[in-house]
């Protein structure tokens, strides 16, 4: 959402930002607001983390409260969040216009928390971002065919942005004694993977023999969530790097300078895909189809041996494929419709 905050402030839009503190560790939020050079949440509701129902239902009741006191035109929720489904539940309730950055997205498993979350805030927002095509036959199929806008995705338009801050700010590479397409990144931290032994074990044992055939370093910044799995489970991470999550654009600088990401995330296989550095997802769907369609990603569950073999195929893909996720300006498209439904 950087873009869109940056889009309002040269726009002249007048906003607030809510943040419900569902992340809530240095790491994994106030260091963005410090790197990315925003301002300040005008509200924090320091939710924190609990079962789906309970963070749900605090972060429902937060941003009630906050809504009935400013009365926007709008709200804007960006992914797949229980942030992005309580706040545009919250605003819907109260006649509030809801907008949905980053609409359209289908894994179609309904196991994730996240599918049901962007599923039920597709259905109840006025305006639905899109950023491509796919999200929008998604739709379609779903009856939904008011409000969609296609803007592309403003995650090209935070990387190219805040890859120039990282350039600038970044010295993470010196730090670990790392070389440029000379190391291997890696990131978990799907419920479904993480919070299953079996599936857990199997990753990281993925992961090693990946770190130990191409015979280079691989690095695991990991999740608050991940970490105290691997530590509940006993996981034997020998062979790799385990550090405390990274700040965005030390994140970002690893990423851009990898041989090869191996993740289960959704952002980080379309982040990939715009920097040009080869993905594998360690899931069997991804809501993101077009980095499979383009060739920057392939999909390797969580079997060690197919880890090891989609991981080798991806380290011979050519990096020429096509970014299909916009040009880098969605987040202007997205401010300008905003505010002109508002007059």
């Amino acid at each position: 959402m950087s873009p869109v905050v940056r889009a309002c402030q040269s726009s002249g839009a007048e906003f607030i930002i809510l943040h419900t503190g569902q992340h809530y560790s240095y790491e994994m939020d106030q260091v963005f607001f410090e790197e990315l050079e925003l301002p300040p949440s005008d509200y924090n509701l320091e939710v924190g983390s609990g079962m789906h129902g309970e963070q749900t239902g605090k972060i429902l009741q937060g941003i009630e409260k906050v809504l009935v006191k400013e009365r926007p035109d709008a709200v804007l929720v960006e992914g797949d969040t229980n942030t992005v489904l309580a706040g545009a539940l919250a605003a819907a309730k109260l006649g509030i216009k809801v907008g949905h950055v980053e609409a359209g997205l289908r894994s179609f498993d309904r196991s994730m928390p996240e599918e049901l979350n962007r599923v039920l805030t597709d259905h109840i927002s006025d305006w639905l971002f899109i950023p491509t095509e796919g999200a929008r036959q998604h739709l379609l199929k779903e009856g939904i065919t008011r409000g969609v806008v296609r803007t592309g995705n403003t995650i090209v338009d935070a990387v190219r942005q805040n890859l120039v801050l990282a350039r600038h700010k970044s010295n993470v590479l010196h730090r670990l004694g790392l070389e440029e397409d000379d190391y291997l990144l890696a990131t978990a931290h799907r419920q479904e993977n993480v919070d299953d032994p079996v599936k857990l074990k199997n990753m990281l044992l993925g992961l090693r023999k990946v770190s130990d055939q191409l015979n280079m370093t691989l690095i695991l910044p990991a999740h608050p969530r991940t970490r105290g799995r691997i530590a509940e489970f006993d996981v034997d991470c020998q062979g790799i790097l385990v550090t405390d999550p990274f700040g965005y654009l030390d994140f970002l600088e690893l990423e851009a300078n990898a041989r090869l990401v191996l993740t289960d995330s959704g952002g980080v296989q379309e982040e990939a895909c715009i920097l040009r550095v080869p993905c594998v997802t360690m899931r069997q769907n991804t809501e993101r189809p077009e980095t499979i369609e383009v060739g920057s990603n392939l999909l390797a569950g969580t079997d060690p041996q197919r880890i090891l073999k989609q991981a080798k195929r991806m380290m011979l893909a050519k990096r020429r494929w096509r970014n299909p996720f916009g040009d880098g300006r969605a987040a202007q498209r997205i401010v300008r419709k905003a505010t002109a439904s508002e007059k």
